[in-house]
């Protein structure tokens, strides 16, 4: 993907492979004791671009994690941050662990382990290099990192910043959860307000009564999918898991299934009536907006011919193989990339540092004032009324609404917005403006690459 970009840039042989190679990767192989014995792990994190600094990436505990895997996502993440302009390089760790296998107490231990060894070698470091959560990592885990880091480094008064997905007790922002799947519902948004990609898409109205398959209900296909039907009028028709699929054209409850898989860990059981085995077929299924939210290359040469929405919107990383790309281009479907979808969780992270090393929570200095401001004119309106015996009353709605000031989770969701939004224009702009660009990832690495590019000439490489 990256070097059918490259091949319609202008850039220097070395320059581009200087873009294209990861710096460094670390492997760490630490030892914990448990039940008895000392058990060992296998960690990475992989530094890509460090065009810019800090550099920043989750970590994921998974089984699959491996140097390859990391170091694949780590070129996403300086992508990625580059699209949203985050001012960030790209980075990714990984823990070769299934976080299931243990209690909370040995999951600690194992996190601060981990943390302990890429500390000292300033792998995290609030102005080197700044985790977030991944797949099966979440606040907890960047809790314990923080701390991890606060003790080692007792002296660094940004201590708080070295990490970001944290709990908001514990110096993380609003909307940092709901951060990645709220950003696939703006980058939809930014879809539909583009008549010229609908029309290539095939797709015609708004989001309204839009047929929705979510694969995964983890953190981000949860939000995706709540905002979409609570919001946007959306219906979510397919829900897909590991073990198995639930489908009903006339629409599932999201919180529903949410909550019955939080408490019986799978679908199965939920519904015997929309319930199919076989998961990865409902990806087939009739829909108009695909949303695949977990992992790696779902969709693949295997099951690629046999997709029929004409949307799919990357919310995981890499859910399309290369193989699988090149098929569906070639059969119209339009693809909304990953490294766009789900910046969401980027962009507020980028916000959550930014608080970190300020020391004062968004909203906290000009939200009295601007509700002060604004009930100057509402009584100034309401004094007209009066003196000119008008009688007329503004809306309770309208004032309820006007009065209050933006705090710190409505102006997250602003700058995630408007990030989206800008992003999407300058994907757009190249997908619609150059004939060798027919599709919207291509013009996602343009974007991309260019801006890469542009930091390194100005770094005077």
């Amino acid at each position: 993907m990256f070097n059918r970009a490259v091949s319609l840039m202008d850039l220097s042989p070395g320059l581009e492979e200087k873009i294209r190679v990861c710096n460094a990767t670390y492997t760490v192989r630490f030892g914990v004791r448990l039940r008895g014995k000392i058990q060992t792990f296998t960690g990475y994190r992989s530094v890509h671009s460090e065009h810019m600094e800090p550099v920043k990436g989750g970590i994921r505990f998974s089984l699959g994690v491996n140097q390859d895997e990391v170091e694949a996502l780590a070129a996403l993440m300086t992508y990625k941050c580059a699209l949203v302009e985050a001012p960030f390089g790209g980075s990714k760790g990984g823990l070769c662990v299934d976080p299931r296998e243990y209690d909370e107490h040995e999951l600690e231990q194992i996190t601060r382990r981990f943390a302990y060894e890429l500390i000292k070698r300033d792998l995290i470091n609030p102005s080197q290099n700044v985790p977030a959560p991944d797949m099966g990592t979440g606040e907890r885990e960047m809790a314990w990192i923080a701390d991890q880091y606060k003790r080692m480094q007792t002296t660094d008064i940004n201590g708080n910043a070295c990490v970001t997905g944290k709990p908001l007790n514990a110096g993380g922002i609003a909307g940092r959860v709901e951060a990645t799947g709220r950003g696939v519902q703006y980058a939809l948004r930014a879809f539909f307000r583009d008549a010229e990609g609908m029309k290539k898409a095939g797709v015609t109205g708004d989001l309204e009564g839009k047929r929705v398959i979510v694969q995964g209900l983890g953190n981000v296909g949860y939000h995706a999918a709540k905002f979409l039907a609570e919001e946007d009028g959306s219906v979510i028709t397919g829900i897909i898991e590991r073990d198995g699929a639930l489908f009903n054209p006339d629409g599932l409850d999201v919180d529903r299934v949410r909550d019955w898989i939080a408490k019986h860990g799978g679908i199965s059981g939920y519904s015997d009536m929309h319930h199919v085995k076989d998961g990865a077929k409902v990806l087939e299924e009739d829909c108009d907006i695909l949303i695949p939210a977990a992992l790696e290359g779902v969709i693949n040469l295997g099951n690629a011919d046999q997709i029929k929405a004409p949307l799919i919107i990357e919310a995981a990383n890499g859910p399309v193989t290369a193989g699988a790309d090149q098929v569906l281009r070639e059969k119209g479907v339009v693809m909304i990339p990953d490294m766009y979808a789900n910046a969401g969780g980027v962009t507020v992270s980028y916000f959550e540092w930014v608080k970190n090393l300020s020391h004062i929570r968004f909203g906290r200095m000009g939200r009295r004032q601007e509700e002060s401001r604004h009930q100057l004119i509402v009584s100034e309106l309401e004094r007209l009324s009066r003196d000119k015996g008008l009688n007329w009353e503004l809306s309770p709605d309208f004032k309820e609404k006007y009065l209050r000031g933006a705090g710190e989770l409505e102006l997250v969701r602003s700058g995630l917005d408007d990030t989206m939004r800008i992003a999407y224009q300058s994907m757009a702009n190249v997908w619609h403006s150059r004939d060798d660009v027919d599709d919207l990832r291509t013009a996602a690495y343009l974007v991309a690459i260019d801006k890469v590019a542009a930091s390194y000439r100005a770094k005077g490489l």
